[in-house]
């Protein structure tokens, strides 16, 4: 088998990787992004992935094309291609005989192949330390059982800067957890005058929100000293500094936020194309408290990455490392910036954007077929849960023949002629506009 990446290998005894074996090369945030742009994507055909669960939580597998509709857009899609894709045994489930397990692993030349990989990446970008303290207790105590056999994991960060390649040792996984840090590389100065996040530079510049613009306008009064009241920016002189002011804060937020989701993404996109080439069940693992994505050049990258993890068989679960988490503003968050209105306005921006942070993580999840483990501070049952891909997941690809190359993202809804089920199914893709010819 070639690839990006040469298969790693381990002898037999000891089993630990040989000297020569070539391992995952650590990310740095720019060269992930020139992988981003290489990327390819079909667009007429798109690949859903379906997993369908009963009332237990147990995967099915005697499911038939005919039992599934698709919908775009509420439009009746025509599935050209159905498969099925069995990845492992779920827990609980009885091994094959030890005769028959070496078989599957062993290849020609004698060498070990693992049966399972698990990438664990975490999304140093994001995690504040907090956050970040919690996940780490859970990896600390989920990597001591998280290979068995002849599996293979590894714990790398969406920055490059902790990457421990494939191995068979618990305690190389457990050491690097320890290495991980907050790198926040691409995050607003939150002492600027005024301070314009990108939730907000998002409303004010691409959606010209009236709402937004005037917050922008009562932060710059409400954190410059020259003005003694909020009335002072009004319609008189103030105003046209103000607003540019607010212009000039909104597109710098504006851009730092795209540049940090474009990274982001960019590392997801490395990671999944290096385990494109490797044997076995493959499974990246994200561990975030989650992102924007409210642009539509990123809602690209995310459909680029499903559409490569499917065609690569890599399955993507996510954990919210947050838990539990609540969206009112902390104290250190009450600044006299955000005196009077500004208060509400941005506690309201503030609550729409921790939700929204979660879509990623979800659409990353049901694209790919794999679990989005969330609403929970028990981040080590999740981190044991998403270790355990499902046992059967349906690939339906749909034929886009007619559908308008528009720019746009396409919502899907998959439907399953079965009562008291759950399905997890890719949400949408993104379909670009079709090429200018000259």
């Amino acid at each position: 088998m070639t690839g990006v990446m040469p298969l790693l290998r381990a002898p037999i005894v000891g089993l630990v990787l040989c000297a020569g074996c070539v391992v995952m090369t650590a990310q740095q945030p720019d060269q992930g992004q020139g992988d981003s742009s290489r990327f390819q994507i079909n667009v007429n055909r798109v690949l859903v992935p379906v997993v369908v669960r009963d009332r237990a939580g147990r995967s099915m597998d005697d499911l038939k094309a005919e039992d599934f509709d698709v919908f775009d857009e509420g439009k009746k899609r025509l599935i050209a291609n159905f498969t099925i894709e069995r990845r492992g045994k779920e827990a609980g489930t009885p091994s094959s005989s030890p005769e028959s397990k070496q078989a599957a692993v062993e290849g020609a030349d004698g060498v070990i192949l693992p049966e399972r990989i698990t990438v664990f990446l975490f999304d140093d970008m994001h995690l504040s330390a907090e956050d970040l303290a919690h996940a780490r207790a859970a990896g600390l105590k989920e990597m001591s059982g998280a290979l068995r056999g002849t599996d293979m994991a590894a714990v790398v960060s969406i920055s490059g800067r902790v990457n421990t390649g494939l191995t068979r040792d618990p305690s190389t996984l457990q050491s690097a957890l320890t290495r991980l840090s907050p790198q926040g590389l691409y995050q607003s100065d939150t002492t600027n005058c005024p301070y314009i996040d990108y939730y907000e530079a998002d409303l004010i510049e691409n959606k010209h929100d009236p709402i937004a613009i005037q917050d922008g306008n009562q932060k710059y009064a409400n954190c410059n000293p020259a003005i003694t009241t909020p009335q002072a920016v009004g319609g008189g002189v103030n105003l046209p500094t103000a607003e540019n002011l607010v212009e000039s804060a909104a597109m710098q937020a504006l851009s730092l936020g795209n540049q940090d989701v474009q990274s982001t993404y960019a590392g997801i996109a490395f990671y999944v194309q290096r385990m494109a080439a490797l044997p076995g069940q493959r499974t990246l693992i994200l561990v975030s408290p989650g992102f924007l994505n409210i642009e539509q050049n990123s809602l690209l990258l995310e459909s680029k990455i499903i559409d490569m993890a499917v065609r690569s068989n890599v399955t993507i679960s996510t954990l919210d490392a947050r838990g539990l988490y609540t969206t009112e503003m902390t104290a250190s968050q009450r600044s006299p910036a955000l005196a009077g209105q500004s208060f509400q306005t941005n506690s309201g921006y503030q609550r729409s954007a921790m939700r929204l942070a979660e879509n990623p993580m979800a659409e990353l999840a049901d694209g790919t077929g794999g679990t989005f483990f969330h609403n929970s501070n028990d981040l080590t049952s999740g981190l044991k849960e998403l270790t355990e891909a499902p046992v059967c997941t349906y690939v339906l690809e749909l034929a886009l023949d007619g559908v308008k190359q528009d720019g746009k993202y396409h919502g899907l809804k998959v439907k399953v002629d079965r009562k008291d089920v759950h399905v997890e199914a890719r949400r949408g893709y993104f379909m670009p506009k079709a090429a200018k010819h000259p």
